[in-house]
């Protein structure tokens, strides 16, 4: 990524320093100037902004090279911070991450299901604790990325009683309005798994490998799409979508075939370990896979890794995949099975005229929505991709 050197792109220019060191770690003023090709004096003049605002921070000279030492310098953690705000179906978390990306504080609450009435003032009982974690550095927080399920009022046909009650309330509601009221910081929205596939690009292997699925296995499974390293968003926001993907034709006229979210999604199991009289919790410990919950986990590891490798399969055909990348909120053994299953289901493909791409483990973890929420407000105010902002209405 290139700079300009005319004193109207002032502004980009900083981000462009920033994006360099971000991806390139710590690094002299003289580098930086040959890696974005800003002259020398334009770079000491915005390291020099980056420094007093305490955005930037010099490191240990350089010593025993040709000429004079040299300083690198690298962002600052403290510069600035940004909170995360993720709406799931059994839990609510928000997340501080420090202006590398990394997250700082956690803040989280579990529920049976989210009703909106009472999760307006857990999200403000959450973001009023972190401020008094942060003390003197909330003032460096410069945004909230608000990130949640779109639909969620249609998982009430999945529910009785009181639950399907209160999701049905989420029908028309404008989630990010609502906790935009709640504070003064500007609020951002992008969709759970977009967002999760935000955190894997930037802090994960979007750093190495350029294009790639994103599959995100939680309650439900859904996920993004990163092509050239850059998320494709639409104005509908379904771009990597693949919860809503067929896996069969239709049988007869009038019958619509499952979708993927339908028989790889973490309900099922949930379902499945309910009926045996089991903790459908269950599904994000790693005590899931003893040999007491295999009636339950072996069909479901089963359905779901072959529903998973036709996805794969059918997703190298269309967009030339560098690689799949799967994580999720599940627990990590349950979701190493998950993903040998499907390496192993994908040998019943033919991949004749096309690149099989590498199945990975993602990076970031079950934490994923929230940090990508996180890392919105940084991205759209410090560093150059606009892409990276994925603004969609939630209804």
């Amino acid at each position: 990524m290139r700079g300009s050197n005319h004193s109207g792109m002032r502004q980009f220019n900083e981000r462009i320093v920033l994006q360099a060191i971000r991806h390139h770690g710590a690094i002299p003023k003289a580098d930086l100037a040959r890696l974005t090709q800003l002259s020398t004096q334009t770079v000491a003049i915005i390291v020099g902004r980056l420094l007093d605002d305490d955005l930037l921070i010099k490191q240990e000279r350089i010593r025993g090279k040709i000429g004079q030492p040299s300083v690198p310098l690298s962002l600052n953690p403290e510069g600035a911070y940004s909170i995360g705000v993720q709406v799931g179906r059994r839990n609510l978390e928000l997340l501080v991450a420090d202006f590398c990306g990394q997250p700082v504080l956690r803040h989280e609450v579990h529920y049976d299901y989210p009703d909106p009435q009472v999760l307006m003032t857990q999200i403000a009982e959450g973001l009023h604790a972190l401020q008094v974690q942060l003390g003197e550095r909330w003032e460096r927080v410069v945004g909230v990325g608000l990130t949640a399920p779109l639909s969620v009022h249609k998982w009430a046909d999945l529910m009785q009683g009181d639950a399907a009650q209160a999701l049905r309330r989420w029908e028309g509601l404008n989630l990010r309005a609502q906790v935009q009221a709640l504070t003064d910081l500007p609020v951002v929205f992008a969709k759970d798994t977009m967002a999760a596939c935000v955190a894997e690009l930037l802090q994960g292997h979007g750093q190495d490998t350029r294009s790639f699925l994103y599959v995100f296995v939680g309650t439900f499974i859904g996920g993004g799409l990163v092509l050239g390293g850059h998320v494709l968003s639409t104005d509908r926001g379904n771009a990597g979508a693949i919860g809503s993907m067929p896996m069969d034709r239709p049988t007869q006229m009038g019958s619509f075939p499952p979708q993927l979210l339908q028989v790889a999604s973490g309900w099922q199991l949930e379902q499945a370990l309910l009926a045996q009289g089991h903790d459908p919790l269950l599904i994000h410990d790693d005590a899931i896979m003893q040999s007491t919950y295999q009636a339950c986990t072996e069909p479901w590891l089963q359905q779901a890794s072959q529903a998973l490798a036709m996805v794969v399969a059918n997703s190298a055909a269309l967009l030339d995949l560098d690689a799949v990348v799967m994580d999720g909120s599940l627990g990590a053994s349950l979701m190493t099975a998950l993903r040998e299953r499907t390496l192993a289901a994908l040998a019943q493909y033919r991949f004749d005229g096309m690149h099989q791409p590498r199945l990975l483990a993602g990076r970031v973890g079950a934490h994923a929505r929230a940090l990508g929420g996180a890392l919105l407000p940084l991205h759209s105010q410090f560093f150059p991709d606009k892409d990276i902002i994925l603004k969609q209405d939630i209804e």
